[in-house]
């Protein structure tokens, strides 16, 4: 077997230079003026400054730990669909997904875009399909974030299986692309963004899908839930014994062909976890650095996030740890696929 491509499925643009969030503010400032506030043209961000962004950071720690591509995105936690209207998500969306695009220029061997969604609260999810069809016709773009929650930790959207989000998920299917279900900012006090929202928001989505039959109206949708897939693993038995309950198949009949998990869990007992409950075809790599949690574990002596180790040190076999790392990856990103079966990998 030859050696794995290590894909980063989890990747996030959170060191972009300091004019994006600039920006940002401006158009923020100006929500009940939006004529007075700053065009997309106004926002000038050169290919060197895009370079050392990247080469000092997301680069730098790539090549120390062996990461070979990882998947981009927009900022999770700057896309904040709560701001403004769907005018002002439109415009940062576009925005912020030009950004990833033009990196994934930059570093091609290194970088491939997914693009963030125009969501706002109350807006038909019919209206991200144009931003999405551009990302992926014109960008090439092998994924998108969906937002379950637009509201910022509110949860005034009906929930994934509702009919509400259908027109999206046949776009999805027509242009053969996961979603990672992931939420933005919360803006709710009760809910920490990182520590709680991000990890409700996981669990919530896959329960969301138990109590549905989501994946028989779209057998071919994928979604990956992200943070390991938040309590799901560590409380498998709690969810096979609900879908029990409500005459639901097995959880490998009835989700596991369409959802799927990262490892985003930085610490091997949680990687141990995860890798003895969820079936290795379901776990796809990823970091998400730099991201949420950028500290040295004093226990270890290595960053949290260098999430290799883990998978490297996990109680599996040469097989599965080249389906976390490269195949399944593969197999949920059908668009990254043929892109580097193109390049003769």
């Amino acid at each position: 077997m030859r050696k794995p491509l290590i894909i980063d499925c989890h990747g996030h643009y959170t060191t972009a230079p300091a004019a994006l969030e600039e920006w940002r503010k401006r158009q923020i400032a100006n929500l009940n003026t939006p004529a007075l506030g700053p065009k997309p043209s106004e926002l000038r961000i050169s290919d060197d400054e895009l370079r050392e962004s990247i080469e000092a950071n997301q680069l730098r720690l790539m090549r120390a730990r062996g990461s070979d591509l990882t998947i981009f995105s927009p900022r999770a936690s700057f896309m904040a669909h709560h701001i403004g209207d769907l005018e002002t998500s439109k415009t940062w969306a576009a925005i912020c997904n030009e950004l990833c695009y033009r990196v994934s220029q930059l570093f091609p061997d290194h970088f491939i875009g997914a693009a963030m969604l125009p969501q706002s609260p109350g807006a038909d999810p019919a209206t991200s399909i144009p931003e999405l069809e551009r990302c992926v016709r014109e960008y090439g773009m092998v994924g998108i974030n969906l937002n379950p929650d637009p509201s910022g930790g509110h949860w005034t959207s009906p929930p994934l299986s509702d009919r509400h989000w259908y027109p999206l998920y046949e776009k999805m299917v027509e242009l053969d692309i996961p979603a990672m279900v992931h939420v933005s900012t919360s803006c709710n006090p009760c809910f920490h963004t990182t520590g709680a929202h991000y990890l409700n928001a996981d669990t919530t989505a896959f329960m969301q899908c138990l109590t549905s039959d989501l994946f028989k109206d779209f057998p071919t949708l994928k979604f990956l839930i992200p943070h390991g897939g938040g309590a799901v693993p560590y409380h498998w038995g709690r969810f096979r014994g609900l879908a029990q309950e409500m005459k639901k198949p097995p959880l490998s009949e009835h989700l596991l062909n369409n959802i799927f998990f990262d490892t985003c869990v930085y610490h091997q007992p949680g990687i141990d976890l995860l890798t003895n409950v969820i079936p290795v075809k379901n776990v796809l790599f990823a970091s998400e650095m730099i991201g949420a949690v950028r500290g040295i574990d004093p226990e270890t002596g290595h960053y949290y996030d260098d999430t290799r180790r883990y998978i490297e040190a996990a109680d599996i076999g040469d097989e599965d740890r080249f389906r976390i790392f490269e195949g399944n990856a593969r197999h949920v990103y059908p668009r990254l696929d043929a892109l580097l079966t193109r390049k003769g990998f």
